[in-house]
């Protein structure tokens, strides 16, 4: 608990809220869950022309901060990214990783570092409406359920943005049962009928599926993308992802020439 203490404290001064990105919340986004592409509102999807994935918990305020640039990549790119979710407990089980509020902890300087960076991509990316949550770590398994659930039942969106909104934009202890439903309640979801969902065993199947494969293709932590089969880590690989798409989707032009 003292690591995550000082964590937290070294990143207060970041915290920020205002209004400035509200339009996020109205991006159409591709979404795992059943094993095929959900597509939300889009009733009939243009082709994607390149495959793209964005691995996430929302227990990683990095992965939080990073979904919030993607639709510039979408936009400059034309293609979509396939919003994949994982159990970050399970892949840092899986491949001996851990937390910042662990790894952090002890290193002189690193934690202060790491709260700079941060701050640079907020200015850099006129990120608005961010705190770090003062409970974290949350455990996510119920937060990752849901959403798979929430994918099954076509409710992945408005599920998506009210996790992230009651995790990093009005955090909350999300990790306890009776604050988890009031918050999704506030927030207009039928939590109920996604709690109950998300007791099912294909649910909890997919969820471990997703983790095991994502470990498989390499992953330790989150924000994890792929661009076809290469993997990129981190929010402050982005420019890096974007480099790839673009130049994947010039190969496969040349090809096709």
């Amino acid at each position: 608990m003292h690591a995550t203490a000082s964590f937290n404290e070294r990143l207060a001064k970041i915290n920020i809220d205002s209004s400035k990105i509200e339009p996020y919340a109205l991006c159409t986004i591709n979404i795992a869950t059943g094993g095929r592409r959900n597509v939300g509102r889009d009733a009939h999807p243009m082709a994607n022309p390149l495959k793209v994935e964005f691995h996430f918990d929302f227990g990683s305020p990095n992965a939080y901060l990073a979904e919030l640039v993607l639709p510039e990549i979408e936009k400059r790119t034309g293609v979509k990214f396939d919003y994949v979710p994982v159990l970050l407990g399970g892949v840092y089980k899986a491949t001996g990783n851990m937390s910042p509020a662990e790894s952090l902890h002890g290193i002189k300087n690193k934690a202060e570092y790491n709260a700079l960076e941060t701050e640079r991509f907020l200015r850099r990316h006129n990120i608005t409406k961010f705190k770090i949550n003062q409970y974290f770590p949350v455990n996510t398994l119920t937060l990752m359920r849901g959403v798979v659930a929430a994918g099954f039942e076509g409710l992945f969106e408005p599920y998506f943005r009210a996790a992230y909104h009651h995790m990093w934009v009005e955090p909350k202890k999300m990790d306890d049962a009776q604050v988890f439903r009031e918050a999704f309640l506030s927030s207009g979801l039928d939590i109920d009928r996604i709690i109950a969902r998300a007791q099912q065993d294909d649910v909890k199947k997919k969820l471990i599926e997703n983790t095991s494969n994502a470990v498989a293709r390499g992953s330790f932590g989150s924000p994890t993308f792929y661009v076809g089969d290469e993997i990129f880590f981190g929010k402050d690989r982005l420019r890096e992802v974007e480099e790839e798409i673009v130049a994947q989707l010039a190969a496969k032009r040349r090809k096709t020439a």
